[in-house]
């Protein structure tokens, strides 16, 4: 990496940054146009009946109001989960 240089930036202090703030603060002019960005319309997931019930009795268990509300909690649960095991075997296949 030879012939790198890099940039050394000044670090502004706290009480500066405020002044800055406090002076733009009613200048609409100094805003960054509002950032816009759609949700993802919901899924439909199908299931047995069977799994249904199931999952409706374990829901009202854990004091759920809907089956959708829980199935959707149990997913998230479930995907932070496997996102951090995969990190994890990343970080172990990398050292």
């Amino acid at each position: 990496m030879s012939g790198v240089k890099k940039k050394k930036t000044a670090k502004v202090s706290e009480a500066v940054i405020d002044e800055l703030v406090a002076a733009e603060a009613d200048d609409n002019l100094a805003r960054e146009p509002p950032i816009r960005f759609n949700r993802p319309k919901a899924t439909a997931v199908s299931m047995s009946g069977e799994l249904a019930v199931r999952a409706a009795f374990l829901a009202s268990l854990h004091r759920e109001t809907g089956l959708d509300g829980w199935v959707e909690r149990v997913l998230r649960e479930r995907v932070e989960l496997e996102e951090l095991a995969l990190t994890r075997r990343k970080k172990e296949l990398a050292s």
